[in-house]
């Protein structure tokens, strides 16, 4: 009989030791998985804007004018309308749901089903839903679902860790042997323990000197140094313990929820809502789940991935309108162009010497400048018009006819310049221009010398005075005294006034060589052009950007191109980024295509008019009956039908009411 009792004791521990591996064998054997669900689709698009309560009932307008009821209601077979309650849908199965970009958010809501069959008390199921959009991917906040008893196992490591933590000794004293120390002072060093009632401060150095022993080394003497050791073992064993105590702690970030699951009832369902901020390109979304079962630290199960869901990503940006627009430019026949150059020439001298100086720098950058002219495909060049300037030392009349000689020089320079250019390219009888039309042509290069004209400016007072006042290191008393010189009105006596100040040298030295200076005027004219204005149109470059923006979904970049046109894409800009007042403003002004109705009834809808939101709704499907469908995808608008059954009121031959 004893016998008996004890194998069959033994069958029962052995069956209760199998019992675990039975259930996960199972999950093995048939896969078990969660899964990843959308939730009823009327609970989708539900958005709070603040608005009042909602009628029942509407009242709106038919397309002769007629006044139409508007309710929760539906047709019967005799075509009377009866009112209804709408019934509990059943869990949607489809793995695909469009959802609504609004606020510059979307809102992707799904369900995590965990079936019956996952769940233990012994076990911790965790589960990662991850994201995936554009070429990013990212691990969304974790689920886990947490058996009774495997929380009460962590429960009890975080306690059993808590006593290891408590036997740790903190204060030091509790190791050394206080009275034995005390009768030790009193019997063989009575001075030191007649300190015990003094406070006098003595140094460990004194003490030594008195008594021949350090007060460490008496503590020491009297400290249980095997407890002391001991205690600080533990210390350095506070990870170790920690981790063997308790093995899985218990999360506290990273997750969306951490439930305990205290009796097994049927399948769990959590909603999760998961609200990304929209970016340019974003038109999909997909979402897959893994996850792993857990027996205390060990991983027993790992659920394989789950079917994406994927939610197609609806904005208003559908709406744009992407017609080319073109702007009225004017182009005038004639046009000019001016530079300067810097060119030193030897004093009382008109040669050109490129070694002088930047000369040859200076003189290359102009050529340049010529160059580009000359080749250009829109414009003849007609005339160059050379003008020197001079610095004011010396004569006036001396100056001035220095100034031409130079003017002259230059010009003379530049001329054969242009000879030589036009000798090297005569080859090429054909040139390409642009004609009034702003298309290019070809035509015959007969193009003839381009005339040079020089001229002097004289002396070049005007940029002296700028030069002085720009000054800092001229000191202040200097630009004053100048200013006054400035007033002579002869120019040959007020250089030989400043000749005379402390600071004229610096003026010569640093100043007048930035006076002498080559200025070009440059006159051209558009090639094949006859008129001296033409009127033509292009491509609003800018505007069409903004409409790019637009369909990328980069609303704040759009408006930035499209806020001063204050048209329809500007307020498809407005509404997708919930400016509604200033949307509102602009499309109340627009002719009524069933584009600019179905935006106002979206905005209408906002701000909780429902009346004139379902009007402007309906007054846009019956105009286009595409939009019945498009309906659907607007939480604004399937609100509207939800709440009055929008989408029933269709007579037999499909036409709106």
């Amino acid at each position: 009989m004893a016998k008996r009792s004890l194998l069959h004791l033994l069958m029962l521990v052995a069956a209760a030791a199998c019992a675990p591996l039975s259930h996960v064998r199972q999950l093995r054997e048939s896969q078990v998985s969660a899964q990843l669900v959308l939730g009823q689709e009327q609970e989708l698009p539900e958005l709070d804007f603040g608005a009042p309560l909602h009628r029942d009932t509407l009242v709106v307008k038919d397309p002769e004018g007629n006044d139409v009821l508007i309710m929760k209601a539906i047709k019967d077979e005799n075509g009377e309308m009866v009112a209804t309650d709408v019934l509990e849908a059943a869990r949607v199965t489809a793995r695909f749901r469009n959802v609504a970009e609004r606020h510059g958010r979307i809102d992707l809501k799904f369900e995590v089903v965990v079936p019956e069959k996952m769940q233990d008390s012994k076990w911790q199921l965790r589960f990662y839903p991850d994201m995936f959009l554009l070429e990013d991917s990212l691990r969304l906040e974790s689920v886990y679902i947490t058996g009774n008893d495997y929380r009460k196992a962590q429960l009890r490591g975080y306690e059993q860790y808590e006593r290891f933590i408590r036997s740790i000794i903190t204060d030091t004293t509790r190791f050394i042997d206080l009275r034995n120390l005390e009768l030790f002072l009193k019997r063989n060093i009575p001075q030191l323990y007649n300190y015990k009632k003094d406070s006098t401060y003595v140094s460990d150095e004194q003490f030594c000197s008195h008594f021949g022993v350090t007060e460490r080394q008496a503590i020491e003497h009297y400290t249980d140094q095997f407890a002391r050791k001991r205690n600080e073992y533990r210390k350095s064993r506070q990870g170790a313990m920690y981790a063997k105590y308790v093995k899985v702690p218990i999360q506290t970030e990273g997750l969306r929820l951490d439930t305990v699951m205290r009796a097994v009832n049927g399948d769990f369902v959590y909603h999760y809502t998961q609200t990304i901020v929209t970016r340019p390109r974003l038109r999909k979304v997909d979402i897959v789940l893994s996850g792993d079962v857990f027996e205390s630290d060990r991983r027993i199960y790992a659920m394989k991935r789950s079917e994406p869901l994927t939610f197609y990503i609806s904005s208003l940006s559908a709406f744009v309108d992407g017609t080319e627009r073109y702007l009225t430019t004017i182009r005038e026949r004639r046009a000019a162009a001016n530079t300067a150059c810097y060119v030193d020439f030897a004093q009382g001298k008109a040669d050109i010497n490129l070694s002088l100086g930047n000369n040859r720098s200076e003189m290359g950058r102009i050529r340049g400048n010529i160059t580009e002219l000359l080749e250009n495909r829109q414009f003849d060049l007609d005339s160059i018009i050379i003008a020197a300037s001079a610095s004011p030392e010396g004569a006036l009349a001396t100056n001035l006819s220095l100034s031409e000689r130079r003017a002259a020089a230059v010009a003379d320079y530049f001329d054969r310049y242009v000879r030589q250019y036009r000798d090297s390219v005569r080859r090429n009888s054909f040139a390409l221009s642009v004609g009034d039309d702003g298309k290019e042509k070809v035509t015959r290069n007969t193009a003839g010398a381009i005339p040079f004209r020089s001229r002097s400016n004289g002396e070049n007072w005007e940029m002296l005075s700028l030069l002085v006042d720009e000054d800092t290191l001229l000191p202040a008393s200097a630009r004053q005294s100048y200013m006054k010189h400035l007033t002579v009105a002869d120019p040959d006596r007020r250089e030989e006034q400043l000749r005379g100040e402390p600071y004229y040298n610096y003026l010569r030295e640093k100043l007048y060589p930035r006076l002498r200076t080559v200025k070009f005027d440059f006159y051209l004219h558009r090639k094949g052009m006859i008129r001296d204005t033409v009127f033509t149109t292009e491509l609003d470059t800018v505007y069409m950007k903004g409409v790019a923006a637009l369909r990328e979904r980069d609303y704040k970049q759009a408006l930035e191109y499209l806020r001063s046109y204050k048209d329809y894409n500007t307020a498809i800009a407005y509404v997708s980024l919930d400016y509604n007042a200033s949307a509102l403003s602009i499309l109340q002004e627009l002719e009524r295509t069933p584009q600019v109705t179905y935006m106002l009834a979206v905005l209408y809808a906002r701000s909780g008019d429902d009346q004139a939101a379902v009007q402007c709704y309906l007054d846009a499907c019956r105009a286009d009956k595409s939009l019945v469908f498009r309906g659907n995808l607007d939480p604004e608008i399937f609100a509207l039908i939800q709440r009055y059954n929008l989408n029933s009121q269709t007579s037999n031959d499909n036409e709106i009411i």
